[in-house]
């Protein structure tokens, strides 16, 4: 997990249903992260069904079997 702000952080799950055109990212520490899919255009080109086949690695990345970009738990604060 990431240090982040004296918080221990990490990435819990994804989900592309809360809002149209949005990303939920839930966190270890118990918040969630709405984010817009326009500000990660790769992840934006994915069709719905790419996008529920994601994968978390050691809590801090997530990529998707579509394509081969890894993001980070820092790229989801930093939007």
């Amino acid at each position: 997990m990431r240090r982040y702000k004296d918080t221990e952080l990490g990435i819990k799950k994804l989900d592309f249903n809360e809002k149209r055109g949005m990303m939920a990212v839930y966190l270890t520490d118990g918040r969630e992260v709405i984010v817009p899919i326009g500000m990660f255009p790769e992840i934006k080109r994915l069709r719905k069904s790419q996008r529920e086949d994601y994968m978390i690695m050691d809590d801090q990345y997530f990529s998707f079997d579509a394509i081969s970009k890894i993001f980070s738990v820092k790229d989801i604060l930093k939007v």
